[in-house]
């Protein structure tokens, strides 16, 4: 489980555990009131998978056109050969007001309307 903590509405952050190689999406999230998510997804491959976690956020971001987007590699150890996850990887708190060095920006292409607890007026929906 993951906490962000930071001074912006946490409602707008988007999660995705991707395969880096194919770049499927297994599971995609989104954080609550408070800011804790928890993500847990599984495929079938063939070969072993490189797991990547993005968040997609506008934490700090002003006006600007499309989503701050993060990736983390998920070590190799916490993906199992099994739709049961066998350990958590704990990613800790975030404060994503932070830049941080490989942060990328991912521009807004579809819209979805928006959630009777959300401010903003549209939710967006960021693919991967």
């Amino acid at each position: 489980m993951l906490l962000l903590r930071q001074i912006c509405l946490l409602l707008f952050a988007v999660f995705y555990l991707i395969d880096a190689r194919t770049q499927s999406v297994a599971v995609k999230g989104y954080s609550g009131a408070n800011g804790n998510f928890q993500l847990s997804g599984h495929t079938s491959e063939l070969t072993n998978i490189d797991v990547v976690f993005k968040v997609y956020h506008d934490c700090d971001d002003g006006i600007k056109p499309g989503s701050r987007k993060l990736k983390f590699k998920i070590p190799n150890s916490y993906v199992t050969d099994s739709a049961t996850p066998k350990k958590t990887f704990d990613i800790g708190v975030l404060n994503l007001e932070t830049v941080f060095k490989d942060e990328e920006r991912e521009l807004i292409v579809t819209m979805k309307k928006k959630r009777r607890s959300h401010r903003y007026r549209d939710f967006l929906d960021i693919l991967p």
